[in-house]
């Protein structure tokens, strides 16, 4: 069974890549039905690249931007907005550093403000990075990589859910149709997405190690799937789902131009697949088609 992702969503890593294009689409899919929390760290920085529609700034610890700013990506400000205009507006750009413990506090207390007594529907978590640069080989991998990679891609997740997590058990209370049918779980209900790769898989790791080793990346990712599965677990009385999803082989700075898909390929394709998830892919791994992944 499908269902319209609506609600409160918040997505992390959004200034350039699949989190910007899974943003642009919600907007376009959602319209009016949804009130989008795009996070990214810096969202003016020199890779950022651009949204078409302004995001009134909410968030502003560390950022140079006033609360009151509606800013494109890489922009200069387009309007200026009164502060109870703020309130409950449909997309909003929220300053997050997912390697910062005080960052991601703030912009919790920021988003919940926003959010009320409604609750979060669907977290993704798609911020990640890469150390030391691709290919990575051992040679060129210290502790210091293994420790900013782990940070960002495991630490960050697991804290950001721990701390929003009393707003997705209030979405999950409020009354919605699936209650009553078989399937108490779905991205409309109440949701965690945690973006993957098939390279975090144990069992397809020697399939392309040998032209791309990225110790850190891959350890870290794999340790990600594992917190989708202990968070499945936990959160699975409060009908919270929570699945990893491999985006697939996409153009972006980190997959390289010969991917063949294009971020907006992948992002429509897994939001299909969010749209589709229930009670039966809570703590599993799959692919953008849906498809389960080995661990």
């Amino acid at each position: 069974m499908s269902v319209k992702l609506e609600g409160n969503i918040l997505v992390t890593g959004t200034n350039r890549g699949i989190g910007l294009v899974l943003v642009r689409q919600l907007a376009e899919m959602t319209g009016e039905q949804a009130h989008i929390y795009a996070c990214c760290r810096t969202p003016e920085g020199p890779r950022a690249e651009v949204l078409e529609e302004p995001f009134c700034v909410v968030s502003s610890r560390d950022s140079g931007h006033s609360s009151n700013d509606c800013i494109a990506l890489r922009g200069k400000p387009i309007k200026k907005v009164e502060k109870k205009a703020l309130f409950r507006a449909p997309r909003l750009l929220v300053v997050l550093d997912m390697s910062d413990e005080d960052s991601i506090s703030a912009a919790v207390q920021v988003v919940s403000k926003q959010i009320g007594a409604a609750g979060l529907n669907l977290l993704i978590n798609n911020a990640a990075i890469t150390k030391p640069a691709i290919p990575g080989p051992l040679s060129a991998t210290g502790k210091k990589d293994m420790m900013e990679v782990y940070e960002t891609n495991v630490v960050g997740p697991f804290l950001i859910a721990k701390m929003f997590l009393p707003l997705l058990k209030r979405a999950a209370e409020m009354d919605s149709p699936e209650k009553d049918q078989g399937d108490k779980m779905s991205c409309k209900r109440s949701a965690i997405i945690n973006i993957s790769t098939s390279m975090s898989s144990i069992e397809k790791c020697p399939e392309i190690f040998a032209i791309d080793q990225r110790y850190p990346y891959r350890a870290s990712k794999a340790a990600l799937n594992m917190l989708t599965r202990c968070q499945a677990e936990d959160f699975k009385s409060y009908n919270i789902l929570v699945t990893a999803i491999h985006p697939g082989w996409v153009r972006t700075e980190m997959g390289g131009e010969e991917a063949p898909m294009t971020t907006k390929e992948s992002a429509l394709a897994m939001l299909s697949v969010m749209s589709s998830l229930s009670n039966k892919d809570t703590g599993m791994l799959l692919n953008w088609q849906g498809v389960r992944m080995p661990w």
